[in-house]
């Protein structure tokens, strides 16, 4: 049976924890209020910007552009988005799992695979496996700006361009709520065209009309395109980030309280049966001097 006293040292070692874990919860929620709003405010421009880019792509010759070439290689690159921190639940593992499934996935197929990483934690996991790390990035949540976003895919752009992968496919965890991300698989290059059928097509055809012609805007907005595109990626992993970070601490929080009550309720007990010995010891010493 544990002693009073190392009982009361546990009772204040996670009544301390709890503490901490309380006011992580509180900066994780002042984060993912101004994360919220950054993504909220991005999402539908960075939307827009690929509809346009998927129509554009439509009517032009695709293989004008470097970067809407198809090309019948089997390189492919895996762009893993974690976090440069722990302590956020099931944040990371659902990234890294979803990732080791579509780098198995390609490898089956036949397929030359490669990852880039951005976030300490990927890093962490892959620089231990046998996959070829093409590049990495670290510490870009602390303060995310849009220059992150600019040297993330003007990197992968060229790459690109160069030959050195044929599609790029990005796997990162998309902000739904404070409680809910959804790990998400999306391919960056090469762009996909829009898909419709020939009513919708002619519908959709006439809805833009372009000053200067298609294949001017197409090569001043794509390079824009994918740095938007990564922006808009890290956005969603930094609110999504701190979101499980909340819902961790806030869950972490309610199981030291219920820890605690445990242990005090243990350590009433222990004292209340050390009392009772001690009285019983006394009973029985007066008994035996009368």
């Amino acid at each position: 049976m544990p002693s009073l006293q190392s009982l009361r040292r546990k009772i204040t070692s996670v009544k301390n924890t709890q503490k901490i874990t309380k006011a992580m919860k509180m900066v994780a929620a002042a984060k993912l209020k101004r994360a919220q709003d950054r993504i909220l405010s991005a999402r539908p421009y960075a939307h827009k910007m690929r509809e346009i880019l998927a129509n554009l792509s439509r009517r032009v010759n695709r293989s004008a552009h470097p970067l809407l070439q198809k090309r019948t290689g089997n390189k492919i690159e895996i762009l893993v988005v974690t976090s440069d921190r722990g302590l956020c639940g099931g944040f990371n593992t659902n990234i890294v799992r979803k990732a080791v499934e579509t780098l198995r996935e390609h490898e089956g197929h036949g397929h030359k695979v490669a990852v880039s990483l951005v976030g300490r934690k990927s890093r962490d996991f892959f620089r231990r496996r046998n996959w070829a790390l093409r590049q990495q990035w670290t510490e870009v949540f602390d303060k995310l700006s849009f220059e992150h976003a600019l040297d993330i895919g003007q990197d992968l752009t060229e790459h690109f361009v160069k030959g050195t992968f044929d599609e790029l496919y990005v796997i990162y965890n998309e902000f739904k709520s404070a409680i809910q991300q959804r790990v998400i698989v999306e391919r960056l290059f090469p762009i996909e065209a829009l898909e419709t059928d020939g009513t919708a097509a002619a519908t959709l055809g006439g809805s833009y009309e372009y000053e200067p012609d298609e294949e001017e805007l197409l090569e001043a907005l794509l390079p824009k395109h994918f740095q938007i595109q990564a922006y808009r990626i890290l956005l969603e992993s930094s609110a999504a980030e701190q979101g499980a970070r909340m819902a961790a601490m806030d869950g972490a929080t309610r199981n030291a309280g219920e820890l605690i009550k445990k242990v005090t309720l243990h350590y009433n007990k222990t004292r209340q049966t050390a009392i009772t010995k001690e009285l019983m010891d006394i009973v029985g010493g007066a008994e035996a001097l009368k």
